[in-house]
């Protein structure tokens, strides 16, 4: 096998290793709003859910040149969030809003996306998408690189208000369709991937 040792490489090297490895990753759609109200969405993939109790998703965002990114920024000032699960349904409109705009624009208005009000917290969700969860700030860990500069800001959001629409929830159980709700996934690049095949593996006792 290969020894690589990250500290021996760029970071770019190591990005690329780790997003080439660890897949595929679900994606956070994140609307947030800076203080002059100005609506903020973006998708990152540095993302997954971390606690049931106290409910809490994580998601890392990295700075650009040490700045923080708009959507940190908004985390930080208001405390709110909502985090919505990507899905087939929008995952184009969702990639749009992956570019480098001025602070003071929407990205959704480059889509055809819609926003609802939300019912806990002031930012809007995405009307569209399928799973959006409310949020507050639960805690900001700033990383630091080997240098002393902070790279990542890793945002811990605490859920307190879920809504998911009926066509992908079986309320019976309570359980998550999975095959309705079509999640995507992201690979390394511009890749992505779809939910795949399922199966079923009995834990032991």
């Amino acid at each position: 096998m290969h020894e690589l040792h990250p500290g021996d490489l760029p970071v770019k090297e190591v990005y690329k290793l780790l997003t080439g490895s660890v897949i595929p990753r679900p994606i956070a759609f994140v609307t947030t709003m800076a203080e002059n109200e100005t609506l903020n969405a973006a998708p990152f993939s540095f993302f997954n859910a971390v606690s049931p109790d106290p409910p809490v998703l994580m998601i890392s965002i990295t700075r650009k040149d040490g700045k923080l990114k708009d959507s940190a920024k908004n985390i930080l000032d208001r405390e709110e969030l909502v985090v919505h699960i990507s899905d087939e349904g929008i995952v184009e409109d969702l990639n749009i809003t992956a570019a480098t705009l001025p602070p003071e624009e929407n990205e959704l208005e480059h889509t055809v996306l819609h926003t609802v009000p939300s019912r806990m917290v002031k930012v809007p969700g995405i009307e569209e998408a399928n799973i959006r969860f409310e949020c507050r700030l639960h805690k900001h860990v700033p990383l630091q690189n080997a240098g002393g500069n902070i790279t990542q800001d890793v945002i811990f959001a605490e859920i307190v208000c879920i809504h998911v629409s009926e066509g992908v929830y079986d309320r019976e159980h309570n359980y998550i369709l999975p095959d309705k709700l079509k999640p995507v996934a992201r690979l390394a690049g511009n890749d992505y991937s779809k939910l795949g095949e399922l199966f079923t593996l009995e834990r032991p006792k």
